[in-house]
This record gives C-alpha cells, structure tokens and sequence, in this order.
C-alpha cells in the first residue's frame, strides 16, 4: 500500500497521475499541453467530450472507429469531467462503452487560461477536435454526424499538403 501511495505522489507531482489502467489525470494544462500536444511525425485526432455531453457520448463510437480502423492517426479522448468524477462516472463510464483508445481526464477548470491555447476560436463548447500532425493543426468546434463525416474529414486533413 505504501508503494501504490509513493508512486501516485511522484505521479502526481509531475502533473500527471495514473489511477486506472486506462486513464491518465492531468491537473493542469501545462503538464497536459507538454505530454500531449506534441508536435511530432505522428498524426494526433485529440477529442475533448465530456459524460454529461449528449452529442459528445453520440460521436465517441465514430471516434473509437477511427482509433481502430484509421492507421494513420493516434486518437486521444480528452474528458474534461470534474476530478471528482473520475472513479464514480468516467472509469466505469470507459469500461462500459469498451473505449479502447487513449483516455485522458483533464480537470484543469481555469479554462480561461488554456482555451486559446488549443485554438483561438474555441468558444469552450463540446465536443471539439484538434487535429495536429507536425506543426499543422485543425480545429473543429463541432459534431460529427457519423463515422464516415469524421473520418474524411481528418484524412483531407492528412492527406492535404
């Protein structure tokens, strides 16, 4: 028990803790900015949704779809669900819905402070969607209305030089 209690400390104090096999925890943006948004040769499909966000849970399957038929791209689901939802709603909420792509929770609420930093336009509203590949980025402030819709959508995207 103590072990588990050290490693969430250090976990915790870099800005990230790890409290489910399938979910990481980032406190604040920065940390979460600096692990995830990453400006590399991969393609990033970042979606950021929330369990009490009706057309959010709609369009998770289309995403799931990507995560698993689209090669191309690395899907990260970014809950921004309050921390103290984490074990009560978004662990079992994940577990139920079978989501097999990467979960992050993200429960820094000074929104004011990072919004911009995802996409100048982004009024706070979900779902939204950054796409990053490089030092191209793509944000959408939307639903997508199928499988289909968001797949084209992000291969335009990758395949637009």
């Amino acid at each position: 028990m103590r072990l588990i209690f050290t490693l969430f400390f250090v976990l915790t104090s870099m800005g990230c803790s790890k409290l489910s096999a399938q979910i990481a925890v980032y406190e604040k943006f920065d940390a979460f900015e600096k692990a995830v948004l990453k400006e590399d040769d991969n393609t990033y499909v970042v979606n950021f949704w929330a369990t009490w966000c009706a057309p959010c849970i709609k369009e998770l399957p289309y995403f799931e779809q990507l995560h698993k038929d689209n090669p191309k791209v690395k899907v990260i689901l970014v809950s921004l669900d309050s921390r103290k939802d984490l074990e009560k709603k978004l662990i079992p909420f994940v577990a139920k819905k079978q989501l097999t792509a990467e979960v992050i929770l993200l429960s820094d609420k000074d929104y004011n402070a990072w919004l911009n930093k995802i996409d100048d336009s982004w009024s706070g509203a979900i779902p939204a969607t950054l796409i990053i590949s490089g030092k191209r980025k793509l944000f959408a402030e939307r639903e997508f209305e199928n499988f289909t819709e968001l797949n084209n959508y992000v291969n335009a995207f990758i395949n637009h030089n």
